[in-house]
């Protein structure tokens, strides 16, 4: 059963869906009831081709059933969507870089070079880029998580019954967060779960956070923001929080490693969006959760939007990244990035193609960002 409820943030609709977990057999008896997800090769760079216009506004869908959306012309809950039509996400020796047409080594590593560039006065730059909405973003991601209700059960179950690290001396709860080299999104997980006073009590803990980021500058200042913030305690103590350098696309992790994955403003710079998903749904555990925060499509609800974000986003960021930054570069390629990327309704289903089920989406300040989550099967 899916409920839907419609909240108004910032003068945008904001509609937060949940769901009422079902038992595994129905909920694939449910998604047979769910036209196949249909993978073709389309031109450009692989973009979703709806299968009627009403099908790309639709504020989630989920694999066993569609999540209802705020206003009465959306799709009933209980019905199944239409398929979306995606092409590979790369295909072919060409890839975009922005609005430019690369190769698909080049592009990796001009993204690393855009990020090196940005490292010191990224977080700054996410204050004057978003108006400091970023940070309602991720707080909002954090709630929607329940790091903070997960981490205090779980050592609860700890103190009952295991040891404080479960058995074989492995986290209970373990959370990676990837391309977050900066940790603004680990420090809430490290904050909600009260890893820092875990550390100084026991020199232990059964939570662990991973921030996996692909560039090595990025990780650079995010640990030393955590050593500001943190001091020795998580890093070297209790080993709650750390920094790995690697690839969202090849993760240098064992299989079902991670209870929930994360993954804020980073999928659309991924060259392999599609390679990236497959991954996440590698080192999640049967029954692990994945939510992404990105970037999105302007929905209509909000009359002229559209128009003022992207004026605000061509004339302003830039100009912004050049003042701030010394970096005008970086930060148009940040600009066309967010354009080039998936629709709502085309993330839900390279998710389900990658193996993710039960996918929805959520939008906020009208669809400018969404939270997309699915679950990999039990």
């Amino acid at each position: 059963m899916i409920m839907t409820t419609a909240v108004r943030v910032f003068g945008a609709n904001v509609v937060a869906s949940s769901s009422r977990r079902r038992a595994v057999p129905s909920m694939r008896a449910a998604a047979d009831r769910i036209p196949r997800i249909i993978i073709s090769s389309t031109p450009e760079d692989g973009h979703a081709a709806a299968s009627s216009p009403s099908s790309l506004h639709r504020h989630g869908r989920s694999s066993s059933s569609s999540a209802g959306a705020a206003d009465p012309d959306a799709a009933d809950p209980t019905r199944p969507s239409p398929s979306v039509v995606v092409g590979s996400y790369v295909s072919g020796p060409k890839t975009h870089f922005g609005y430019e047409s690369v190769s698909i080594d080049e592009k990796e590593g001009r993204v690393k070079k855009v990020f090196a560039n940005v490292a010191d006065n990224y977080d700054v730059m996410n204050d004057f880029m978003s108006g400091g909405l970023h940070r309602y973003w991720k707080d909002e991601l954090l709630r929607m998580t329940g790091v903070k209700s997960m981490a205090g059960a779980v050592r609860r179950l700890a103190a009952s019954s295991w040891n404080d690290r479960g058995e074989g001396g492995r986290p209970l709860l373990s959370i990676l967060d990837v391309a977050g080299g900066t940790g603004d999104v680990a420090f809430r997980f490290v904050d909600a779960a009260d890893c820092v006073e875990r550390a100084k009590s026991s020199g232990s803990d059964e939570v662990s956070v991973t921030v996996c980021d692909i560039n090595p500058e990025m990780l650079r200042v995010g640990e030393a923001r955590a050593r500001r913030r943190y001091g020795a305690g998580p890093l070297d103590e209790s080993g709650s929080l750390r920094f790995v350098e690697g690839n969202a696309q090849s993760l240098p992790f064992d299989d079902g490693s991670f209870d929930l994955y994360t993954i804020a403003f980073g999928l659309r710079n991924v060259t392999d969006v599609d390679a990236a998903l497959r991954d996440a749904l590698r080192v999640l555990k049967p029954g692990g959760r994945f939510l992404c925060l990105e970037f999105s499509h302007v929905t209509n609800d909000v009359p002229l939007l559209a128009e003022l974000y992207d004026a605000y986003s061509f004339h302003v960021i830039p100009k912004l990244g050049e003042v701030v930054a010394n970096d005008r570069d970086s930060y148009q390629y940040l600009v066309e990035s967010i354009r080039k990327f998936c629709t709502q309704d085309e993330l839900v289903t390279r998710m389900e193609a990658a193996g993710f089920e039960c996918v929805r989406y959520t939008n906020m300040t009208g669809g400018i960002v969404a939270v997309h989550e699915g679950w990999k099967p039990l």
